[in-house]
């Protein structure tokens, strides 16, 4: 995705998100020997704070009629879901104060769009897997201004040791889609993080704004992630949120009317008037191609011009809750890619039926565009 812009102040906002304490039965000790574990990757300030963490491990209960006196085997997962949870109401608050979601959803796909199908090796293969930490890949130059987003999710890793890098960037980033007002996403959690730089994918591996053949570009990126032309589509109508700056990705106004004035450090250009608020207003806007002001990039226009893609791109346009459902099941799909799971089955953290929820906050009215 192109990249998104957040002010120092949302930045210093963190801080303030993050400075609870954790609950009593949040809070874990770290013996001798795990702390022994911890490993300082990397030379930023920001990077230099990564650490390998120790797994949570429980002991299984013994069946009631069991004879052995021996205490059963921990089971380990990669992440605890008690911190997952509280995780999760966290970035609920920091969004709230960031206005970060753009950038918290790109800081997802980012990590798990490096997936190559054609490699089974983990973790060469890419995917969700933490790797976007490390300072190499993040100067990849298609994660131009992710450090922003690490910035934001470090302090939480801080609080929630026992959470994996993998399953904290695809978690805000799903809860960033819901809180916009998005569709309630299937995700699963206990993705194992890479230990080490040299396990970063190389560069290329993300699609680019402005490849002289747009679909073409598009379907060989997605197609090496194992997904087909309804889930380009619908995986690009996330572009609802947030603004590319020419100074990041080379693409878009320096300001616009619907950027001018924020939320968020003003500028950038935006796909839509509401940046801050996920609907399908991406497709109907591109179709309408009526506003100077909105940014239309040649991977967007094409959707309405390939005639494979255009039957998806016009469906969502008509139908919000067909692209609602569609995104859903494609941005988990994205989520799990390239990743290993422990257990194998994944953490659910949700209960219940996954349904589209309601706009949780009103920043999108500041940028309507209006005087």
């Amino acid at each position: 995705m192109a990249s998104v812009a957040l002010s120092a102040a949302a930045a210093a906002a963190t801080a303030a998100t993050t400075s609870r304490r954790l609950p009593a039965s949040a809070k874990l000790s770290l013996s001798p020997s795990s702390s022994s574990s911890l490993k300082l990757l990397g030379s930023t300030p920001i990077v230099s704070r990564l650490f390998l963490n120790p797994k949570r491990c429980s002991a299984a209960p013994l069946p009631s009629r069991a004879f052995s006196s021996a205490a059963a085997a921990p089971k380990c997962l990669a992440s605890d879901p008690e911190q997952l949870k509280l995780a999760r109401e966290d970035i609920r608050e920091l969004l709230k104060t960031t206005f970060s979601h753009p950038i918290l959803v790109r800081l997802g796909w980012h990590d798990a769009g490096t997936y190559n199908k054609n490699i089974e090796e983990w973790p060469r293969r890419g995917g969700a897997n933490g790797s976007l930490r490390f300072e190499i890949e993040l100067k990849h130059a298609a994660n131009a201004g992710l450090v922003n987003a690490l910035k934001l999710i470090q302090p939480l890793k801080d609080k929630y040791s026992d959470v994996t890098y993998a399953d904290l960037f695809q978690l805000a980033s799903a809860t960033a889609v819901e809180e916009a007002g998005g569709p309630k996403i299937p995700m699963k959690y206990g993705r194992v993080d890479v230990s080490a730089p040299e396990q970063c994918p190389e560069e290329g591996r993300l699609p680019s704004a402005g490849p002289p053949s747009p679909a073409d570009h598009l379907r060989e990126v997605f197609y090496r992630m194992g997904l087909n032309d309804k889930e380009i589509v619908a995986l690009s109508g996330a572009h609802t949120l947030g603004r590319s700056r020419p100074d990041r990705s080379g693409w878009g106004k320096p300001e616009t009317k619907y950027t001018k004035d924020g939320p968020g450090a003003p500028g950038g250009q935006s796909w839509t008037a509401q940046w801050l608020k996920f609907d399908n207003s991406y497709f109907t806007d591109i179709k309408e191609k009526k506003d100077e002001d909105l940014l239309v990039l040649p991977t967007d226009g094409v959707l309405f011009e390939d005639p494979a893609f255009k039957v998806y791109a016009e469906k969502y346009a008509e139908d919000q809750e067909a692209f609602f459902k569609d995104y859903a099941e494609a941005h988990a799909k994205l989520s799990n890619l390239g990743a290993k799971f422990d257990p194998p089955e994944g953490i659910v953290i949700d209960d219940g039926p996954s349904q589209p929820v309601p706009e949780k906050f009103v920043a999108a009215k500041y940028s309507s565009g209006k005087d």
